[in-house]
């Protein structure tokens, strides 16, 4: 039988919000799409080196665009524990690896999560999960950053949570400005860290004490 927040997690109005859901990739029309770019760059997809590129490009995509087809009740698996404690609760430095939507070039880098409990916690190795759902989809990074705050405020409830996410993308490192050493940092901050400016400050000196000042 579902608990309650197996039904949650798994309604439609909850999988719609986020994104979840959606059928399973067309790994056969990826590879006619690879073999049709290969074909329109001029070169030959019948060459020894990229036989195989269309289907290694097609379990590529699969596997980089999963977080819309994850299991949201499975992931966080009743890892959901009910506890007397209400101070902040920081998991940082949290790598993932996403896809930039304008270019289908990848975007990496650091997230750093917090939230203050109201009487119920998370187990620790969710939160990289949660980052990693919302990684693995084509995305832009501020909306990557919105949606782990709000996923996280959805299924704790918590008295605030805060996301600070920063990001080296390949679009910018590789083509038009060519920038190398430029990164993005994107946050959100619900409830006590939006509302209280000592809250939000404690979260980000907890950063800047190994990752220097963030400047949000």
């Amino acid at each position: 039988m579902q608990t309650e927040m197996e039904l949650k997690l798994r309604s439609e109005d909850f999988l719609k919000i986020f994104e979840l859901g959606l059928p399973p990739v067309d790994r056969p029309k990826i590879e006619l799409a690879t073999a049709d770019i290969l074909t329109a760059v001029g070169e030959d997809p019948n060459r020894e080196g990229l036989l195989n590129t269309p289907h290694r490009v097609a379990k590529m995509y699969e596997e980089m665009l999963d977080g819309y087809r994850v299991d949201p009740a499975k992931l966080i698996n009743n890892a959901i524990f009910d506890v007397e404690y209400d101070d902040m609760v920081i998991v940082r430095d949290i790598e993932f690896s996403s896809m930039c939507e304008h270019h289908m070039l990848p975007f990496i880098g650091h997230a750093h999560v917090a939230y203050i409990p109201r009487g119920k916690v998370i187990g620790l190795s969710k939160i990289p999960r949660i980052v990693d759902m919302f990684a693995h989809r084509l995305q832009v990074q501020e909306r990557m950053t919105r949606q782990v705050a709000g996923f996280i405020n959805e299924i704790l409830d918590p008295r605030g949570v805060a996301v600070v996410v920063e990001g080296k993308h390949m679009c910018a490192m590789m083509r038009g400005v060519e920038k190398h050493d430029s990164s993005m940092t994107t946050s959100t901050m619900i409830g006590a860290f939006r509302e209280n400016e000592s809250t939000r400050n404690e979260f980000l000196a907890h950063l800047g004490r190994s990752r220097g000042n963030f400047g949000i």
